[in-house]
């Protein structure tokens, strides 16, 4: 029963919801609410004047009310993605009991961004491949997955702008755009990711004379020379066209593991970087303020282009120096492993927004290269929460930096290091119990009610 009628916001979800029940008919328009049906309604503020499958803004958007009274369900939410969650909850109630109990649910997940991350560049994964872990992410409550298509080993989506960079086994555009809508219907963000200015190898290969060489001639490959021009337009070039393909307000801009700045000594090593440093940032200026730059001036271009969810890898950030990396960039913290790595406490206490990545628990990394084992949904479930950001400890800050505003929430990265370690079908199976665990602790980070032993039992029953 659906009283806002067939044009309203929560039409689709409705009708999932129906399908997912076993096939129920669907009523539009306000009826008489009898024994056996399923009332689905917009309830409170701010859900009238929002666009159909809208990203949230907050967790209460994502909020929702489910009222089992004579027979009767009602669902209720600010939001259509309110209304997904909960029609999600019915889903599982009679997966798992056939069935809602009477009495009244009120649900909210504890964090806003919750999803995956899928290395799609070192290893190429087929279009249906990817839809079923979008569906698999919505049926967990899980909100985003990230797509990190460009890398050394290679460029996995079409390009317009440079075809000769794209490799031979790749996602078309076409494609995209339908995961992309697929993740709208089911209330996933698909967030692109073009790192640089490393890991930009099957760029490269194609643009020679914009690779990096140090001070002896040697060729770092996958690192762009940010001291030419032409290179910062080579990347908006991208950025610009594929800003326009997926429609979010989601971008990754990357920013990892610049191999100039992991050299011993990068201004002896790298001096056409220093100097362009020098000239641009006046005396003093190093090559991380280069570097900071950088990734300040590809923000510019995909703001230009209504991106206003951003972010960069943790190691992209630097302290001191002469240029500050943009006060609105997301820290995504995946390591504090790394000589030289900032403790998440100094994001936080610069009043930035840091994601969880921490590779201690929610890194899969295929053929376990680097001291990586495979991590296990039980480990996750059982120690870690949105406020474990590095190693295996809580953040050392006050409980009141560590909120939603401030912890967003997390993501599982699946790394592909290894391509061949794994087939498709194995990551599937490996990563389920992970995500379930993840979905669970970004939605409530308490210490579970349930055994882990239990836990697994319901997860592989819904």
């Amino acid at each position: 029963m659906v009283p806002a009628g067939q044009k309203s916001t929560v039409a689709d979800e409705a009708q999932l919801m129906a399908k997912d029940l076993g096939g129920l008919a669907v009523v539009w328009g306000k009826q008489e609410v009898r024994p056996g049906d399923v009332e689905v309604k917009l309830g409170g503020s701010g859900g009238a004047d929002r666009p159909d499958n809208a990203p949230p803004n907050s967790t209460a958007d994502e909020s929702y009310t489910l009222t089992a009274r004579a027979g009767r369900l009602t669902l209720a939410a600010p939001t259509d993605a309110g209304v997904f969650n909960g029609t999600r909850t019915v889903k599982q109630a009679v997966r798992n009991a056939g069935g809602l109990p009477e009495g009244t649910i009120e649900d909210r997940p504890d964090r806003p961004q919750r999803g995956m991350l899928l290395d799609n560049a070192r290893k190429p994964f087929t279009a249906d491949w990817i839809e079923t872990r979008i569906r698999q992410l919505a049926d967990l409550k899980l909100n985003q997955l990230q797509l990190h298509f460009s890398d050394d080993q290679g460029f996995r989506i079409q390009s317009d702008s440079h075809p000769q960079i794209v490799s031979a086994d790749h996602l078309t555009k076409d494609q995209v755009r339908h995961l992309i809508k697929v993740g709208q219907d089911l209330h996933v963000a698909l967030i692109p990711e073009i790192d640089s200015p490393g890991h930009l190898g099957a760029v490269l290969d194609h643009y020679p004379d914009l690779q990096l060489h140090n001070a002896s001639g040697t060729v770092l490959r996958g690192a762009i020379d940010i001291s030419k021009p032409q290179a910062g337009a080579l990347v908006d070039s991208l950025l610009k066209e594929f800003g326009q393909l997926f429609p979010g307000p989601y971008w990754h801009l990357g920013g990892d593991e610049y191999q100039a700045l992991m050299s011993r000594n990068p201004e002896a090593s790298y001096p056409q970087l220093a100097k362009a440093a020098r000239d641009k940032y006046g005396a003093g200026a190093t090559i991380k303020d280069l570097a900071t730059g950088w990734l300040n001036d590809r923000q510019k271009t995909v703001q230009a282009a209504g991106k206003t969810r951003i972010e960069a890898w943790n190691d992209g950030f630097f302290p001191g120096g002469k240029v500050a990396a943009d006060k609105n960039r997301t820290v995504a913290y995946w390591t504090g492993k790394e000589i030289g790595a900032r403790d998440p406490a100094d994001f936080l206490r610069e009043g930035r927004t840091v994601l969880n990545l921490n590779d201690e628990y929610l890194y899969y990394v295929l053929g376990e290269p680097n001291g990586f084992t495979y991590p296990t949904g039980e480990r996750i479930y059982q120690s870690w929460t949105p406020r474990v950001l590095r190693h295996t400890s809580p953040v050392s800050v006050p409980v009141d930096q560590t909120g939603a505003d401030r912890i967003p929430g997390g993501r599982f990265g699946v790394w592909c290091d290894h391509a061949d370690a794994q087939s498709a079908q194995q990551i599937a199976a490996g990563i389920k119990m992970p995500l379930a665990a993840l979905a669970q602790k970004t939605w409530d980070p308490r210490t579970p009610a349930l055994s882990w032993v239990d836990f697994k039992a319901l997860a592989n029953r819904i």
